[in-house]
């Protein structure tokens, strides 16, 4: 448990003392009560280093000889404690819990959150150590540039300092959104100027700011990839949507398969989440051609599309529709680290004021100190040399663990064609079961999820799904061996 400080609390319990008496109380009283009442009801932590009894004195306005008289009080009722040449701190355990007037049940107040938060709602990552690391969604930051990183945080601490510290728009600082509107241009060429960028807290407030703004509660029809990513699915049911599972086959999404009455589409053309597959050239005329003739929304999210191991990338489904009908999401989680939670919206005109209301009422802004510190990264060629490198490093694990697979696990499974991203998939053979591989192989020392726990649709084949970002090359090709001796056995 943190410990606190006295000075934490700024004197409130010195202020109500001296505000509130009852008739007949002394001064020593009212100081004991209230002292007393801070304690018991935990405000005041086990462990709390209480003031000096002169400095108390002082911030209560009373003399030393009062505190000394509450403070022996306490100790007399075993709540504080004095040590020799540290101080007067609290007791732990002296806490005690509040007296209630008859029985309770919460459940009948538990019974009013919505059974979605009931159920969890999202779970975190999976968050542990093997001998082989195939965790996905994970990117490798033991190679990101942490000196560097910092260097931008103290440039930008220093503009900070300049500048007073105040808040900034909702929409982002605007030396973010110009530095994100000119990566992706030459990255990912998406069209859009820094008015267009709207700087989020993540990839997945991205997608709740759109689920607020867009889903009619019990109304609106949201058509998501099956298996998908699943917080974006819970996004959109949280904000009151009617999902719709749509297939992925090696294609990418099924457009043939979505549904007349969908008017919000969440895909991940750039790399299918968890499968792996590109959507395809066909596929996405045909999914920009369905949102035109259904006055229908995509939504886009390139959450790791920088990396491309080979071939020219496809553009963003955003450049090909002028329309402003596909709204662009992406993220700086793979391409930096995880815990840095930035990302951002390209939104079309028409929606762009509407997303920057619910992000102010969301939580204002994100941290400047961050954004600014990013905008530096950018605008330094930094991130583009990061990128760069791990582009290299992620093409040489992804194609060593595809060798591998084909070489040591081509009678029991058959890898989805994938040539970006940060993972891959490949398709048990029917009849096996991945979740049990995947168990077996945990407690083989390796780190596999199935592509089952990404499903809605249960009945759909069976895969597990690789990632790369935490497994160094020269430990992919035991591990692969080690996972075919599972297999046959």
């Amino acid at each position: 448990m943190k410990r606190s400080t006295f000075g934490e609390f700024d004197g409130a319990i010195f202020a109500k003392a001296a505000a509130a008496s009852t008739p007949g109380d002394t001064l020593t009283e009212r100081l004991h009560r209230d002292l007393k009442s801070a304690i018991v009801s935990g405000r005041l932590v086990g462990g709390t280093r209480l003031p000096s009894t002169r400095q108390f004195g002082r911030q209560a306005g009373v003399s030393r000889n009062i505190v000394l008289a509450v403070y022996d009080l306490l100790l007399s009722e075993g709540l504080i404690a004095s040590r020799r040449g540290a101080g007067t701190f609290v007791r732990d355990g002296a806490a005690q819990p509040p007296r209630t007037q008859g029985a309770f049940d919460p459940r009948v107040l538990q019974a009013r959150i919505r059974p979605l938060w009931r159920e969890g709602g999202l779970t975190g990552p999976i968050v542990a150590s093997a001998a082989y690391d195939f965790r996905i969604g994970i990117p490798d930051t033991r190679r990101f540039p942490h000196d560097v990183w910092r260097r931008s945080i103290a440039h930008a601490a220093r503009a900070l300092a300049r500048d007073g510290g105040n808040l900034g728009p909702s929409d982002g600082a605007p030396a973010l959104r110009a530095a994100i509107a000119r990566h992706i241009s030459f990255a990912r060429a998406v069209a859009c100027t820094a008015d267009d960028i709207i700087v989020t807290t993540g990839a997945q407030q991205a997608l709740d700011l759109i689920a607020r703004v867009l889903v009619t509660p019990h109304r609106t029809v949201a058509a998501v990839e099956d298996p998908g990513y699943p917080p974006a699915a819970q996004a959109f049911l949280a904000a009151g949507a009617r999902l719709h599972p749509v297939a992925v086959d090696d294609e990418g999404l099924v457009v043939d398969a979505l549904p007349r009455s969908a008017s919000l589409i969440y895909t991940t053309p750039s790399h299918q989440f968890p499968l792996g597959a590109t959507l395809s050239a066909r596929r996405r005329t045909a999914l920009l051609a369905f949102a035109r003739a259904r006055a229908a929304v995509i939504v886009e999210d390139d959450y790791d599309g920088e990396f491309r191991h080979h071939g020219r990338p496809l553009d963003a489904l955003q450049t090909l529709a002028p329309a402003g009908q596909v709204i662009y999401v992406g993220t700086f989680s793979k391409s930096m680290f995880p815990a840095l939670r930035l990302g951002f919206i390209v939104a079309p005109p028409w929606l762009h004021a509407a997303l920057v209301a619910a992000k102010r009422l969301a939580d204002w802004q994100c941290p400047l100190l961050e954004q600014m510190a990013l905008a530096h990264f950018i605008d330094g060629g930094d991130l583009a040399r990061h990128v760069r490198r791990m582009r290299r490093i992620y093409a040489e694990r992804h194609d060593t663990l595809t060798r591998a697979i084909g070489r040591d696990l081509g009678d029991a499974m058959t890898r989805i064609p994938s040539s970006s991203g940060l993972h891959l998939a490949a398709l048990l053979r029917p009849g096996a079961s991945a979740v049990t591989l995947a168990a077996r192989a945990r407690e083989a020392g390796i780190l596999v999820q199935a592509a089952h726990n990404y499903r809605r649709d249960r009945r759909g084949g069976d895969g597990l799904v690789f990632g790369i970002g935490q497994i160094e090359t020269a430990a992919i090709d035991p591990a692969i061996r080690r996972l075919a001796r599972l297999v046959r056995r």
